[in-house]
């Protein structure tokens, strides 16, 4: 079996893409320093994998550090080579994530997302682990209101965080440019991931307070908050709220796994690709959905629009769907129930 690193595994996306990896027959070896993640989720994930007959296809191990500390990782590429599970491919989710948090600590996100990415090249460059699936972002592209963003769109973040992602696929361009015939490269540019598994089990839960629409939504229904913020009632929209790519995170999961497989199957290359669903939904179309779907209460009311929102923000996905191959299973109320199973099953325990 071969093993898969995935930085920042425990977090929102790299613990789900955990389960998918597993499933399908690669130990999993998983690096976080628990800064925005919790160690309970490790245990989740085992409860799935056991729940699911999984644990027979492949193992998971974790190991609590900092990317940037390059001799500790050194050292637990060697523990794995010396233990024959050598690493053959990483998946990068690790890095800090928030937008608002981006902007008042900028120096904190670029230490900690490029250093990281850096130390970790280093490694994996010391031990021939050449393939690699980076999780990157939306973020990158030039805010518009095109309908739809292809890979081919001007790329021109306006935030720190969207800075970070579009400097850390540069290098790795470079990378791939110095040694064309060994790295294999996959920028995985996200959208909107949100839901949860559908056991209940893991969800999103960052320890970082982020203004994501479905934690937010869920402290409204916790009472946590009164009323959802919807930002702008007046946009170029049919119903002047802003419209998004909405994917459930298992798809996004499943499109590391199916992106790892093409990787592994074809030439070196240094490709990016759009992981959305390529279908847009309101702010009001989410809410009512949510609504519907779990029968339950959102009130909600409208603000000031934020500086750098758009108006239209949705995936063209043609290409990943094409070569990858992969395609979205999940729709928007699937992605309400399983949010909904999450937090119930979260206020439990």
């Amino acid at each position: 079996m071969e093993t898969i690193l995935t930085t920042g595994g425990l977090g929102y996306i790299g613990s789900h893409t955990a389960i998918s990896l597993i499933k399908n027959g690669f130990n999993v070896l998983i690096i976080d320093s628990l800064k925005n993640s919790k160690q309970n989720t490790l245990k989740n994930i085992e409860k799935i994998i056991k729940n699911e007959k999984a644990e027979k296809k492949g193992k998971l191990f974790f190991r609590k550090g900092d990317l940037r500390n390059e001799s500790w990782l050194e050292k637990i590429f060697q523990e794995f080579k010396d233990e024959n599970h050598p690493i053959k491919s990483v998946i990068h989710f690790a890095g800090l994530k928030s937008i608002g948090e981006s902007i008042i600590k900028p120096l904190e996100y670029w230490d900690n997302n490029i250093n990281s990415t850096l130390c970790l090249l280093s490694v994996m460059s010391k031990f021939s682990c050449y393939k690699l699936i980076f999780s990157s972002s939306a973020t990158v592209y030039k805010t518009n209101i095109k309908n739809k963003i292809t890979e081919k769109d001007l790329l021109d973040p306006i935030n720190p965080y969207g800075n970070t992602k579009f400097c850390i696929e540069k290098i790795l361009e470079d990378i791939f440019k110095s040694d064309k015939k060994k790295w294999k490269i996959a920028c995985l540019r996200y959208f909107n991931p949100c839901g949860a598994h559908h056991s209940g089990l893991i969800g999103e839960d960052p320890l970082i307070n982020h203004l994501n629409i479905f934690p937010t939504l869920l402290k409204v229904i916790e009472k946590e908050i009164d009323k959802l913020p919807i930002y702008g009632s007046d946009w170029p929209t049919k119903d002047g709220t802003c419209i998004r790519d909405y994917i459930h995170v298992m798809d996004l999961a499943e499109s590391h796994l199916a992106s790892l497989i093409y990787i592994s199957r074809n030439k070196p290359n240094f490709i990016h690709l759009n992981i959305g669903t390529g279908k847009g939904v309101s702010v009001l179309e989410l809410i009512k959905t949510f609504s519907k779907v779990n029968k339950c209460i959102v009130p909600y009311y409208f603000t000031n629009r934020r500086q750098g929102d758009a108006a239209i923000v949705v995936a063209d996905n043609k290409l990943a769907i094409k070569i990858i191959p992969w395609k979205p299973q999940r729709d928007l109320n699937d992605i309400c129930r399983d949010t909904w199973s999450w937090f119930i099953n979260n206020n439990k325990s």
